[in-house]
């Protein structure tokens, strides 16, 4: 079972920020998953949410602000006081972390609320001019934006995210086109997801913090599980 880091060491780490990204850097683990919005001047920050409002002590909406403004914001000290003064992360920052690790890169494209227009190219052309191709798995509820970057750059794996149930999963995925389906976990056992299985194609499962449950996605097929706990997680599967 593969381990990917959710949004870093987000379990004893504020989210998608730099201090959770070093943290899951240093561990023995697959990879590393993150969400990417794009600014009002069309810089590419490492956010989970639209607003800032829960991650930070500003408010607003990441497209409606630059990238200067929202750097003004505290970003860790919801988490926890010794975390005061985290900043937003650029996608560039977050990948220098990373550049002399091994850690797969599950870049999540966060246009299914907002549609940013260029971010799928601006998100290619980083990962380009970085030689990062085989490194790489793009990921969205946006399946217009994984269909974009299978267009693009059709080297670089592609992972469909879905929330649902699915009914002839296969067909979707292979129509799509997208090379891996990433699921919320509990529906990760489903009969539907058996073709899915028998054809070899990954199905990675969110977001997974019990050991318990991990065992059963393991047992069911699952290729790999995005955890807030990295590092337990890692030591129960070494």
């Amino acid at each position: 079972m593969n381990v990917f880091a959710h949004r870093g060491a987000s379990g004893n780490f504020p989210e998608n920020t730099l201090s959770s990204f070093r943290e899951a850097a240093r561990l023995p683990i697959y990879g590393v998953e993150f969400d990417v919005h794009m600014t009002a001047d069309g810089e590419l920050v490492v956010i989970h949410d639209e607003s800032i409002d829960r991650t930070s002590n500003g408010h607003g909406y990441v497209k409606d602000m630059t990238l200067d403004e929202l750097k003004l914001y505290d970003y860790g000290s919801w988490f926890a006081p010794e975390f005061a003064g985290e900043t937003i992360p650029t996608l560039d920052e977050v990948l220098d972390i990373f550049a002399q690790t091994e850690h797969k890169l599950n870049i999540e494209l966060k246009s299914d609320i907002f549609p940013y227009e260029g971010m799928v190219e601006k998100v290619l052309a980083i990962i380009s001019d970085r030689q990062i191709e085989s490194r790489v798995i793009l990921s969205s509820f946006d399946h217009g934006a994984i269909q974009m970057a299978k267009q693009l750059a059709p080297q670089i794996e592609t992972g469909a995210l879905f929330m649902e149930v699915l009914v002839n999963p296969l067909d979707y995925l292979q129509n799509l086109p997208a090379d891996a389906l990433h699921l919320f976990f509990p529906t990760a056992v489903r009969p539907s997801l058996r073709e899915v299985y028998e054809a070899g194609v990954p199905v990675r499962t969110f977001t997974v913090n019990d050991e318990n449950y991990a065992q059963m996605l393991k047992h069911s097929g699952v290729e790999s599980i995005f955890t807030d706990y990295p590092e337990r997680m890692s030591v129960l599967f070494s």
